[in-house]
């Protein structure tokens, strides 16, 4: 490879530093450029499609997918894009670089007065550019929804280097020509680097609640707990804007992250849920409480371990033990990965009432093939929990891959989905045509050639 541009490198040790990222996979890429600037990023891509060389775009490389990775071609690191510029508070809007942190975007939103929604876990290690790419969500989603709707503008580039400034249209209604041509943003969002280079945004921000309760929910029985869930979407008492479920092991992690090991030890199961109200922004609403717990009782909840979270510390504190369960898992995974084996994570999504029913076949699954089941925890507000799996070995590694393609063509029957929030990547290219018929993966296809007609950037993703 012989990229002219002097921030890129062959070094071995460097190269090795870019070929891994969550999904517990090892690529070394030929090279690694590290642009400070737009315009390095334009020259880059300008000398890698005269020389036919393939681009990966990535951040800080937290995808449990293999997207962000590459054993070939150049590794574009983006995390020299970092700039946070000032927060708009008139038209409650941000421009950032690729490389920001969601949570550093997050904490200068706040610093105003104003919030960031989405919330991906891995908000402290995940990028913008990445959470755009992906189409991020997390927690706060089942309320504002995920980083779509929140990205007003973006700089694209081009394989060729051609450069794309894109806003969404603020009309309210529109006829104009396929449907699909509306709004050009929605065709970087989600595309996971396969169409262009993502090098600026602009990001709405929304009004900070006035308040905040968080409860964290036991059950005895984990089908209560699933219940519950279903109980408060469908509720005019409460307003959810997050409702996290933990099943036995993911409980068992959290509790032992906090060094309570001794709260609750009947539970099988438990759910995070936070309140903000109807109208967020009236700080004289009293936030429903009674109605939680009326609500939980109704479930047969242990409620004498029913805790209460109604501070900003508390609420942080909360959120840690929800963020302890992946990166224990991921931990576990690391240990295997000298043996064949790696973390497998999963994060299929089913309509809502229908989970409890879609985790009852996935445990099923796995107890046929001989495996232990994943630690499922996460967004079961949005029927959509992440089951974690720890291949112990090569071996144990292809009967959980089995395990989990049974259980997506039951999600698949249910009118769920194979990936609701990491995208496809690498590892579930596989699973695509399981959910895309062959009109839609033409479409997809053609699209790419538009974008990219040589082909070159992210390799390997997506198609």
């Amino acid at each position: 490879m012989t990229l002219a541009s002097d921030v890129t490198t062959i070094d071995l040790d460097i190269r090795k530093a870019f070929a891994r990222d969550a999904s517990g996979l090892d690529m070394i890429p030929d090279a690694v450029a590290r642009p400070t600037g737009i315009e390095e990023v334009t020259e880059l891509l300008r000398e890698a499609t005269s020389a036919r060389t393939a681009v990966t775009a990535a951040g800080w490389q937290s995808s449990t997918t293999g997207a962000s990775i590459t054993d070939h071609g150049l590794l574009l690191s983006l995390r020299g894009l970092a700039s946070i510029g000032d927060v708009d508070t008139d038209t409650r809007s941000i421009r950032v670089g690729p490389g920001a942190i969601v949570a550093d975007v997050r904490r200068a939103a706040e610093a105003a007065g104003l919030l960031f929604t989405p919330d991906p876990t891995s908000e402290e290690e995940s990028t913008i550019g990445g959470a755009i790419a992906c189409n991020a969500s997390g927690a706060r989603s089942l309320r504002y929804g995920a980083t779509r709707p929140h990205v007003r503008a973006i700089t694209v580039l081009l394989a060729s280097g051609e450069r794309l400034d894109l806003r969404r249209p603020q009309l309210e209604k529109n006829t104009v020509g396929y449907p699909i041509a509306h709004d050009p943003v929605d065709w970087f969002v989600g595309s996971e680097g396969t169409l262009g280079v993502i090098v600026e945004a602009e990001l709405a921000l929304h009004a900070l609640p006035v308040q905040v309760l968080g409860l964290m929910v036991p059950f005895e029985r984990e089908d209560d707990a699933l219940a519950f869930v279903v109980s408060a979407r469908r509720s005019t008492a409460v307003h959810p804007r997050c409702l996290e479920f933990f099943d036995q092991g993911a409980m068992d992690i959290a509790r032992a992250a906090e060094g309570s090991t001794g709260w609750a030890t009947n539970a099988t199961a438990m759910v995070y849920v936070e309140e903000t109200g109807a109208d967020e922004s009236q700080p004289d609403d009293e936030l429903p409480l009674e109605a939680w717990l009326a609500l939980a009782d109704a479930h047969t909840a242990l409620s004498a371990d029913i805790r209460v979270y109604d501070s900003a510390t508390a609420l942080r504190d909360a959120r840690h033990l929800r963020h302890a369960v992946p990166a224990t898992m991921n931990e576990r995974g690391a240990a295997r990965r000298p043996f064949g084996g790696r973390k497998v994570s999963t994060d299929w999504a089913v309509p809502y009432p229908r989970l409890a029913e879609a985790l009852h076949l996935a445990r099923r699954f796995a107890a046929e093939a001989g495996v232990t089941s994943g630690i499922a925890y996460g967004h079961a507000g949005n029927g959509h929990p992440h089951q974690n799996f720890i291949a112990q070995d090569a071996n144990e590694l292809h009967r959980i891959e089995r395990v989990v393609e049974a259980t997506l063509r039951e999600v698949i029957a249910m009118g769920g989905t194979v990936a609701a929030e990491h995208g496809i990547g690498k590892l579930k290219r596989r699973w695509l045509p399981m959910q895309a018929d062959s009109a839609q993966l033409r479409v997809m296809h053609a699209i790419k050639r538009e974008f990219d007609p040589l082909g070159l950037l992210a390799q390997g993703n997506v198609l």
